[in-house]
This record gives structure tokens, C-alpha cells and sequence, in this order.
């Protein structure tokens, strides 16, 4: 007997059903008599491979069959083949269009039935080779992701680790600017203008690259980078410089090929989160939507926190007034959108600097 392949044979003929049966002595058959009798056994058999359906039946004829596999979402897993007599043209038709694969004309010829069975079966065979075949690769595929996702977030926090490491600011300043800019984007998405770009993967990949937004610092001398006090006109120069020494270690000749769209919103988030929503900022001057969308939610969140956060520069200041502050640069600083929504979530943005404060 033919293993693996199960075929299910539909006809009233006690004669037909005989015939067929002989000739397919090798396979694994189920038989029904009416279309409501193969629809029960399709049920409780759902790996049924091939089908053989006569067209005229009594309860429930074969197009009546044929439809109900359509909406069962059998007909793709199934590989009906209609019989008809040689009159039944336009019945040959409707059959095919109702998702049958091949027809067989009555009265049978039994090596005719054998070789399309032989032919439909083979195709079957290879249909499912090509689908473990394909579950194989995409179980290969998820499993790469994950180790190039884990390698990417390594690689991340190995880079932050060595900002961290020469003292500038708590890990915990980190985990606060990405909770308030994941709080912001799941914000903003309602918004129509932006429901589109902020899909879950997006706001994810921003979670994980907002990090480096200031990962230039690293080739700041202590000096200036460490100053207790203002800095001078000559040294905030200095300082501007981290936003290209960020994008310049992260750009990577990619020759014929894209970035991935990991590192373009991470050189995003460094590039534009020092510029000003009126074209006051660094390094290049961009103002409004020519800024893009990290960078701007970046700027927010980094002066939020710069305002609540004691450095050794200045005291922490309270919530309200940084909230004050950002109010007041809301169209000159920040992007007016951003603050409206900023304003909106202000609570939960509070019990996120509260909750990463507390543990610091």
C-alpha cells in the first residue's frame, strides 16, 4: 500500500465506486456515498490528500461539496478531481473554478484514472517536500534572527558600557530616555499621521538604539566631558563633536547593500536628538520634519532627564518644572507634537523616572 497518501473517493455508483476502488488497491481509500457523507469524513479526517468527486449526487451534489471545502479552507489542502460525463462541459468548468485540480470523464477509463491519480499523487508528494522543506528554512531563519538580534543588543550594550564606565551618568539614565520614548511612541501611533510608521517592530528598534544616542562622548577629553562647571565657547565646540564621532563609528560601508534598519534609527536618534525643532540646533541646522522622528523624540526625553537628574554640574530639578520648561520650547526646541503628547502622558512619565530613580 501506498503510505502517506490518503484519498477519499465520493460517488453514489455502487459500480464506479467498485472500479475505482480496484484500480487504487494500493492507496489508502475512504468512501462516501453523498456529498453530506464526504463532508463528515473530510472532518474527521483532515489529512486527506486527494478527493475523487462525482459531480451528480443526491443530498448534496459535487459543486455543492466544492463550495463547502472553500469555506472549511479544505480546498487548499485538498486535491479534488471531479468526474463528469462527456456532455457535462460547462460542469467541467464550474468544477475547476470552484478549485478542483483535474477532471475524469465518465464512463471511466480505469488506466486513464490510474495515471492522473499517479500524477496527482506525485505532485502531492513534492508539495509536501517543498513544505517541510520550507518549515526547515524558516525554523533556520527565526533562529539566526534571534542570534542576530542577541548579537545586536550585546554589541549595544557593550558600546554604552563604555560610556558608562568612565563615570558620566547611571544606566539607569539610559533605561529612563528609552521607557519615555517607548511611552511616547505607543502615544503617538493613535495619531493618524503616525499609526502607519509606529508599528511594534519600529518602536522595539528604537527601544534597543536609543542608548547610543550619545555614544560619541566616549572621544571627549575627560576634561571637558567631566567639567564641574559652564563650559567655554571653545570647549562646547568640543563637545558638539560627539554627535558626529557617534554616527562616524556606527556608518559602515555597506557597498551595493542597505543599512539595516537598526542602524539607521540608531544614527538617527545620535544625528537629530541636538538638533532644535527651529533650525537652531547641531550639527546641521535641520528644523522641523527634517529632523527625523528619533532624533526628535531623543531630544525630548535626553533634556527631560537632564532637567530631573543631578549631574555634577547642577541639582536634579523637580517634574513640574521641566514639564515648564518643555512646555515653554515647544515649537522652538521640541517638535509641538511630541510636547502635546509628552504633556498627555506626563503622569506615567513621572512613574517611569521615579521607578529607574529609586533603583539607582
Amino acid at each position: 500500500m501506498e503510505m502517506g497518501i490518503k484519498i477519499l473517493v465520493v460517488d453514489d455508483s455502487l459500480v464506479d465506486m467498485m472500479m475505482i476502488k480496484g484500480i487504487l488497491y494500493d492507496y489508502e481509500i475512504i468512501d462516501a456515498y453523498d456529498g453530506a457523507q464526504a463532508l463528515d469524513r473530510v472532518s474527521k479526517n483532515p489529512d486527506i490528500d486527494l478527493m475523487i468527486l462525482d459531480l451528480n449526487m443526491p443530498v448534496m451534489n459535487g459543486f455543492e461539496v466544492l463550495e463547502k471545502l472553500r469555506e472549511m479552507q479544505m480546498s487548499k489542502n485538498i486535491s479534488v478531481l471531479i468526474l463528469t460525463n462527456y456532455d457535462e462541459l460547462e460542469s467541467e468548468i464550474k468544477g475547476l473554478e470552484l478549485g478542483a485540480v483535474d477532471y475524469i470523464r465518465k464512463p471511466l477509463n480505469l488506466e486513464s484514472l490510474r495515471k492522473r491519480i499517479e500524477i496527482h499523487v506525485n505532485l502531492k508528494r513534492a508539495s509536501k517536500s517543498l513544505e517541510e522543506v520550507n518549515q526547515y528554512l524558516d525554523a533556520q531563519v527565526q533562529e539566526r534572527t534571534k542570534e542576530l538580534v542577541l548579537t545586536r543588543n550585546i554589541t549595544i550594550n557593550a558600546l554604552v558600557g563604555l560610556l558608562e564606565a568612565r563615570d558620566l551618568e547611571s544606566s539607569n539614565h539610559t533605561k529612563r530616555t528609552q521607557w519615555i520614548i517607548k511611552a511616547i511612541c505607543m502615544k503617538m501611533r493613535s495619531n493618524p499621521s503616525y499609526n502607519e510608521l509606529l508599528t511594534d517592530a519600529y518602536i522595539n528598534t528604537i527601544f534597543e538604539t536609543s542608548p547610543l544616542h550619545d555614544i560619541g562622548k566616549v572621544g571627549i577629553p575627560d576634561n571637558i566631558l567631566l567639567k564641574p562647571g559652564r563650559l567655554t565657547t571653545e570647549e562646547f565646540e568640543v563637545m558638539k563633536t560627539h554627535v558626529n564621532l557617534g554616527m562616524n563609528a556606527l556608518k559602515v560601508e555597506m557597498g551595493e547593500y542597505k543599512a539595516p534598519e537598526f542602524l539607521k534609527i540608531a544614527i538617527e536618534c545620535i544625528s537629530g536628538h541636538h538638533e532644535k525643532f527651529d533650525g537652531t540646533g547641531y550639527p546641521k541646522g535641520l528644523s522641523g520634519k527634517e529632523i527625523p522622528l528619533p532624533g526628535r523624540l531623543m531630544a525630548i526625553a535626553d533634556v527631560y532627564d537632564a532637567l530631573i537628574s543631578k549631574r555634577v554640574y547642577k541639582e536634579a530639578f523637580n517634574h513640574q518644572f521641566a514639564l515648564d520648561l518643555i512646555k515653554s520650547e515647544s515649537g522652538k526646541q521640541f517638535d509641538p507634537e511630541i510636547v502635546d503628547v509628552f504633556m498627555e502622558i506626563a503622569e506615567e512619565i513621572k512613574e517611569i523616572t521615579e521607578r529607574f530613580m529609586h533603583s539607582e
